[in-house]
């Protein structure tokens, strides 16, 4: 990547070769625009996010406290922000990503309205929002370096070529605001060609790192919902190898698929497995029914029967014309999807879990690693868990078994807030605090998210706002509650203008205009009240 310098020097020479009709072009605000726009493609950004992904997979594998974290975002604006945060707290953006997922565009960016995670909403909002988050993290970018600018023209302005000298360093070693987006496929929606298409579309947008499950497409359930249907391997597979061609012809070679499955909570399938012969895939997978033997004579009008292992059984089918996985066996058939996806070109996987429970995650996690080693996940943690009085319970259960006197606790109302001074919730909350690091080290986490974050604070601080606002706050609610804090938490969008582009259009208006142009930011612009 050229430096500051070179890049002016690069366009010296190119307005030089031009001539005459170029003289009016300034090679360092052109210079200026080239670093604020550092990719140009989404496939510029897909290339340099998998690598960034690669990197830190490789880290985990030597040192499991080296995890990965995102939040999902369902806006530009709302994923800008947060890196900006993340920047601003913590220097740097290293090993933090965003997530997109499936659920926040169906109840949010579907033209239909609010709508269930079941894959009714518009495939192509999800290229969309990917083009998006990264549209806003270019800004953030070309926000940032702006400023530098600025500061590089005052520096240069007071003849300090010390501090200009600082400031372009800076510019040399800028941290952009793009990182790694994982991106929600859903189910494909449709075939594997279907998924092939699709997946095309996001990594074209800047997608590194696609997520797809292994429910059937037209009965996708979200992951925390009943009445999940997975398919049979095969089938999962070809739209794996579907998502690994379309990184391939796009030339992200290091492009990242998640497999997920469902088969913890997924009690049903829509297909009985081809099997050529006892023990294979197919075969494995049909062991799972919930069958019954039965004899020539015995079959109803309709049956379906098949030869299992030199007997005839009919699996138990539905009205719905589903079948049934025999009880119990969940936990079973999320191994064997994990070390076959593995095995078949995904680079990680995500069990979705009914609770946040390491021993639960590393218990599959261990017979998993007994066949792939290096296995390792992304794991949700989903808004859909009862965080509070999942981990009172499981503090309250193993103070039980550890022979603890817990009689002042009742189990099923651990929630209640007049337990949240005990010593039992300070525990929980203790394990609750520590659970990503502690998951990671014992259950093969590699990537932590949190798929619904941002609907729900976006939903929180709205209903504190209006709650003050139109009561007997009026005003101050709003002064008190959100601008108060926002200037001194230094939160960047108290300048709403400047993260809005106003800055920066006022500096293309200087490069296209010179002194003819008419800027936003003179003495009378109302943000110079936040300094």
């Amino acid at each position: 990547m050229s430096t500051y310098q070179e890049e002016i020097a690069d366009l010296a020479r190119l307005r030089e070769e031009k001539g005459a009709s170029w003289e009016q072009i300034n090679p360092e605000s052109a210079a200026r625009m080239r670093v604020q726009n550092r990719f140009k493609t989404g496939l510029d950004i897909a290339r340099y996010t998998a690598a960034i992904m690669r990197q830190d997979m490789a880290e985990y594998d030597a040192d499991p406290a080296a995890y990965t974290q995102s939040l999902g975002c369902w806006h530009g604006f709302i994923g800008q922000q947060k890196l900006i945060s993340i920047k601003k707290h913590f220097g740097d953006t290293n090993k933090r990503y965003l997530y997109l997922s499936g659920w926040m565009i169906a109840a949010l960016r579907s033209e239909f309205g609010p709508l269930p995670d079941q894959s009714m909403h518009e495939k192509t909002t999800v290229p969309g929002l990917i083009e998006e988050l990264y549209t806003f993290l270019r800004q953030a970018d070309a926000r940032e370096l702006g400023g530098l600018f600025r500061e590089v023209d005052a520096a240069r302005g007071a003849g300090d070529s010390v501090a200009e000298k600082a400031l372009r360093n800076k510019i040399d070693n800028f941290q952009t605001h793009v990182v790694p987006i994982i991106a929600d496929i859903d189910a494909g929606f449709g075939n594997a060609e279907a998924t092939y298409l699709l997946a095309k579309k996001m990594i074209e947008a800047g997608a590194c790192a696609i997520q797809i499950e292994n429910q059937v497409s037209d009965e996708k359930q979200c992951g925390h919902q009943d009445g999940k249907v997975t398919v049979p391997h095969e089938d999962f597979l070809a739209k794996i190898r579907a998502v690994r061609y379309a990184f391939l012809e796009l030339g992200v070679e290091d492009g990242v698929i998640v497999a997920r499955t469902d088969s913890l909570g997924a009690g049903l399938t829509k297909q009985i497995a081809i099997t050529l012969e006892p023990g294979d895939l197919g075969d494995q997978y049909n062991s799972f029914l919930d069958m019954e033997e039965l004899s020539v004579e015995a079959m109803d009008h309709g049956d379906v029967i098949i030869k299992h292992h030199d007997q005839l059984m009919r699996p138990k089918r539905l009205p719905s014309n589903l079948y049934r996985f025999k009880p119990g066996t969940g936990e079973d058939r999320c191994v064997l999807d994990c070390i076959t996806s593995l095995q078949e070109g995904a680079d990680l996987l995500w069990i979705e879990t009914e609770k946040p429970h390491i021993g639960q995650i590393a218990g599959m996690v261990n017979r998993i690693r007994e066949v792939i080693p290096n296995a390792k996940l992304v794991y949700n943690n989903s808004p859909s868990f009862n965080w509070t009085l999942n981990f009172r319970q499981q503090v309250f259960d193993s103070w039980s078994a550890q022979g603890k006197d817990v009689s002042a606790y009742d189990r099923d109302a651990l929630m209640q807030e007049r337990y949240d001074a005990s010593e039992l919730a300070a525990e929980a909350d203790a394990r609750i605090r520590t659970f990503q690091s502690d998951a990671s080290r014992e259950a093969g986490i590699f990537h932590h998210l949190i798929t619904l974050p941002t609907y729900h604070t976006a939903a929180l601080s709205t209903d504190s706002l209006a709650k003050e606002y139109f009561g007997d706050e009026g005003m101050l609610g709003y002064v008190r509650g959100v601008q108060r804090k926002e200037i001194r938490q230094g939160i960047a969008c108290v300048k709403h203008q400047n993260m809005a582009g106003s800055d920066l259009g006022d500096d293309h208006k200087e490069y296209f205009s010179g002194d003819a142009a008419l800027k936003a930011s003179g003495k009378d612009n109302t943000m110079n009240q936040f300094g």
